[in-house]
């Protein structure tokens, strides 16, 4: 009973470390008990250490886990790539060699389907590198989607790669490139999540849940008969119940072992992982965005909040600023005795992207929560996101439909 209590204490602590690790940036879990759990994972330990460390070796402890913390976490190397094939695979061998010989063949024929596809989609999320963009392919990069003005402007330039940010791209540090459309960068994947192969990734999260979810079934389909499940002579609000409850795993432990019983209880404690994360993806695409694009919403939201954050027509604020430039260009000619028209301003215009949606709107943050000085009637205090509009969101079906097609 000891064993099995300590066994389920393991399983327990891994996922919820596990669940913090991967969920605790989502911008949504920012204020709750998740996040905070992830910052204090990931910035205040580890700060605290390193004023221990300073104090009473010097900082040689954290000079070294630095090292090997940045080979980890700030550069591209498959070790939990390999981690995740690893646990993988050794989890379906030590199952399969312990559950087929008291499998039906009903329960053996979906096997193969199930623990070839989280390989298949592995492979494809790792090997698509066509959402990098280089010189080559900037060009057609450049018109895969228009900038909204708000998330995107067609004056940002990516000083790594040394040319304009293409709308919904984002550079990597860890890949080195600038990613179209990109979600975010998956270590599990060793590779960034990008236009082509979201797609993959999707079905990634998914067949992993199913694999899981299989292995759970099975798991019980062999140790269910020696639970006796529903034979108590107690209520399930007794004592007595649970104890019984519990005897009957540790049985059945003793029987299917690590193998079955070990393997089948982590598969369904971490089984709500990869659904959850594909839950969160499925919002994402119902909203229109990417989990990079999520973030920059959020720190948006944040200035609304803080009453930072103004909206205006960005046709009439360029009309305006055209206008302001060109007085400012005759104030000066007068002064300086010249004469003739003043030129025409020399910015090129951005380049037109034929998508469904375009806006006019536009959005700024001031520092001192004041609207724009000399353009104060031209823009208005913006509230919350509900006065924005998301150029990218087409509704949830074409939304879905152009993450499958890859568009």
């Amino acid at each position: 009973m000891i064993a099995f209590r300590n066994t389920i204490i393991l399983v327990v602590v891994i996922s919820l470390f596990t669940f913090i690790a991967l969920f605790g940036r989502l911008p949504a879990l920012r204020k709750t008990p998740i996040g905070f759990s992830h910052r204090l994972l990931c910035i205040y330990i580890p700060n605290g250490f390193r004023q221990v460390d300073s104090r009473y070796t010097g900082g040689r402890m954290n000079a070294n886990i630095a090292q090997l913390s940045n080979y980890l976490f700030h550069q591209k190397n498959p070790l939990v790539l390999l981690l995740f094939l690893v646990l993988l695979t050794g989890s379906a061998t030590l199952f399969l060699r312990a559950a087929l010989p008291h499998l039906s063949t009903s329960l053996i024929l979906p096997i193969p389907f199930v623990v070839l596809a989280p390989y298949t989609f592995t492979y494809l999320c790792v090997t698509r590198k066509t959402d990098y963009i280089t010189h080559a392919n900037h060009a057609p990069a450049m018109r895969q989607y228009p900038y909204d003005h708000i998330l995107f402007r067609p004056d940002n330039l990516c000083r790594t790669c040394n040319f304009t940010k293409p709308a919904r791209s984002k550079h990597c540090s860890l890949c080195g490139v600038c990613v179209a459309r990109c979600d975010h960068h998956c270590a599990w994947i060793n590779n960034c999540v990008g236009r082509h192969n979201y797609r993959y990734f999707l079905l990634l999260l998914l067949s992993i849940g199913i694999v899981e979810l299989y292995g759970a079934y099975l798991s019980w389909s062999v140790l269910s008969p020696h639970l006796h499940l529903g034979h108590s002579k107690y209520g399930w609000l007794e004592k007595q119940y649970w104890a019984e409850l519990g005897n009957a795993f540790v049985f059945a432990m003793s029987i299917g072992g690590i193998s079955v019983a070990g393997v089948g209880l982590l598969a369904i404690t971490t089984m709500p992982l990869p659904f959850a994360l594909f839950a969160y993806h499925l919002y994402l695409i119902w909203a229109g965005m990417t989990t990079n694009e999520s973030a920059k919403w959020a720190d948006w939201r944040d200035d609304m909040t803080d009453g930072m954050a103004w909206i205006g027509k960005r046709s009439v604020i360029e009309a305006h600023n055209k206008e302001r430039k060109a007085r400012h260009l005759r104030n000066r000619n007068r002064m300086s005795g010249l004469a003739g028209p003043v030129p025409d301003s020399d910015e090129d215009e951005e380049e037109y992207v034929p998508w469904p949606k375009h806006s006019d709107q536009t959005l700024v943050s001031t520092t001192d929560g004041k609207a724009p000085t000399g353009q104060e009637q031209l823009w208005e205090r913006c509230m919350s996101l509900d006065m924005v509009e998301n150029i990218y969101d087409l509704g949830f079906w074409r939304n879905f439909v152009a993450v499958m097609t890859g568009r």
